[in-house]
């Protein structure tokens, strides 16, 4: 093993790291794309808003699948299994979903583009189980560097995405969406040509053999609780199952751990840092989904695009300083997160109360500085802690933190527009609100049912050039509700600072923070 931080394991730790990087570039540019083709698929196949949103949540779905199920399993099959079944996969993915024609029955076309929008996120989840634990095992000595450069390719595919969007899906002379979604094929390729005929290092763990039981001993039942309400939570969303049974099958799941970790209860370190990365997921994730909306609905939907693809491009950047921060800087990775921390609270403060478009850039670069280091500087100090869990801990990280995106994260800030702009029209005219209240009302967990704003009604008042003073106080109360929204969504990083100060001064307490050997956590 060489001595040098910035040297793998391997003659070919690069080249294995590019292939990764080009692996999630592939996902983030469908991500990206298919995010502007949704008006597409509503136009072409006359979807419902709900419809659209189940087709986006399959992305979500597919991707949970892929790296839990993956990361169990990689440390027993081998990396290069996984990539040809992630590549396969990818291909898939792309036919099921170009099988989605106009002049089909509307049932037909949705399970086309439900399926391989699944299968495609079955897929990036699958690279991402071999991805993280294969970085994080090539470069031992430097892993919150390797990894931000890893994780990178996600804003950068963001950005392409977008503006594939931009230059090619609008005007009179815009492409098919079909032409479109297949550009995420050239990375794919990429990633396979690269892949190919590579060997591939093996964890410390899966070096010594060790069980799958030994590998989950410290998620233990703890840390698989975690994961365990979040499928529940999938199971009673997403698959429509009674509370009852969703919990039962979550309970099953948990008692298999239980028993194969001979009962276990887990590392109290490792539980702190899921029930973090759930919160990470939500303000990370979570808020992307929705940040280009409020933005847009803020300011006008044009300078909400540009200030999506500028945040990301701004992450794409910033992901290679992290060396520079940790080393230069003399920053630990739980340093670094807690600064993060502080900097997304304060930015989304910030972006609550923007006017102008200069002062969205500003508070937008503040965020942003914030979330860039988040989630893979999460998975680094997993790997540098918990050496004996091998691919599974920061597998079972980056699904539950996937699954909070989906159904906390995204369903919450929905939530709380709704319950936010309601409230502010009703304070502003009660009468207006009854006019434009929503039908049916908004829950999430176990809070209280609220009625938000019809959004075919909020939508007409909108796009209308002369608006009536009517439709200006609905639109005013829907600004207001966003702004309220956003400083909601600060108490995220704003609990995630107080986490990661304590943490801080745990490590500080034991001589700290430092990354750990297989034998070293033996001997323990």
């Amino acid at each position: 093993m060489s001595n040098g931080s910035n040297e793998g394991i391997a003659p070919n730790a690069k080249r294995l790291l590019f292939a990764g990087f080009m692996a999630i570039l592939a996902a983030g540019i469908g991500f990206g794309i298919r995010g502007g083709i949704l008006a597409n698929w509503a136009a072409d196949f006359g979807f419902t808003g709900a419809q659209l949103g189940a087709i986006g949540g399959a992305g979500f779905t597919g991707f949970c699948f892929g790296i839990i199920i993956g990361g169990v399993i990689v440390d027993k099959i081998g990396y290069g299994k996984l990539v040809v079944a992630a590549f396969l996969f990818h291909v898939l993915s792309a036919f099921v979903t170009f099988a989605a024609s106009k002049g089909q029955p509307q049932a037909t076309a949705y399970n086309f583009l439900y399926w391989g929008t699944f299968i495609f996120a079955l897929a990036n989840g699958t690279l991402e189980a071999v991805a993280n634990p294969l970085v994080a095992t090539l470069f031992p000595k430097n892993r919150t560097h390797y990894l931000n450069i890893l994780h990178a390719s996600w804003p950068a595919g963001l950005v392409l995405g977008g503006l594939v969007g931009w230059f090619l899906g609008e005007g009179e002379n815009a492409l098919s969406w079909k032409i479109q979604l297949a550009l995420f094929l050239v990375p794919t390729v990429l990633y396979g040509f690269l892949f190919i005929g590579q060997s591939f290092p093996k964890s410390e763990a899966s070096a010594q053999g060790l069980s799958i039981g030994e590998m989950l001993k410290d998620v233990g039942i703890i840390g698989a609780a975690v994961a365990c309400y979040l499928l529940v939570l999938f199971f009673q969303n997403a698959l429509q199952l009674p509370a009852g049974v969703s919990y039962a099958m979550g309970g099953a799941i948990l008692a298999v751990v239980a028993v194969i970790t001979g009962f276990s209860v887990g590392a109290w370190l490792l539980f702190v840092l899921l029930i973090t990365h759930v919160l990470v997921g939500a303000v990370e994730l979570g808020t992307d989904g929705w940040i280009q909306n409020i933005t847009g609905n803020i300011l006008t939907p044009g300078q909400g695009k540009i200030l999506f693809v500028f945040t990301s491009l701004f992450m794409f950047v910033l992901r290679f300083c992290a060396h520079f921060i940790e080393k230069n800087l003399k920053i630990s990775p739980i340093g670094l997160l807690f600064i993060c921390a502080v900097l997304a609270c304060v930015g989304l403060n910030m972006v609550s109360g923007i006017t102008t478009f200069a002062g969205a850039l500003v508070a937008l670069s503040v965020y942003a500085l914030g979330k860039t280091f988040f989630w893979p500087t999460m998975l680094a100090v997993t790997s540098d802690r918990f050496p004996r869990t091998g691919a599974i801990a920061i597998s079972i990280m980056g699904g539950c933190g996937m699954m909070s995106a989906g159904l906390l994260g995204s369903a919450g800030l929905g939530y709380a527009k709704d319950r936010y702009a309601g409230e502010a029209l009703q304070k502003t005219n009660p009468a207006i609100y009854a006019t434009y209240k929503a039908e049916k009302p908004s829950t999430f967990l176990f809070l209280a049912p609220v009625n938000g704003l019809d959004g075919t009604k909020l939508s007409a008042a909108q796009s209308s050039t002369n608006r009536t003073p009517e439709q200006t106080t609905v639109v005013e109360a829907s600004i207001a509700g966003d702004r309220q929204t956003l400083k909601a969504d600060s108490f995220i990083p704003a609990t995630m600072a107080v986490i990661y100060l304590l943490l801080f001064f745990y490590f500080k307490a034991i001589g700290g923070y430092r990354s750990l050997s297989l034998a070293e956590v033996k001997k323990a």
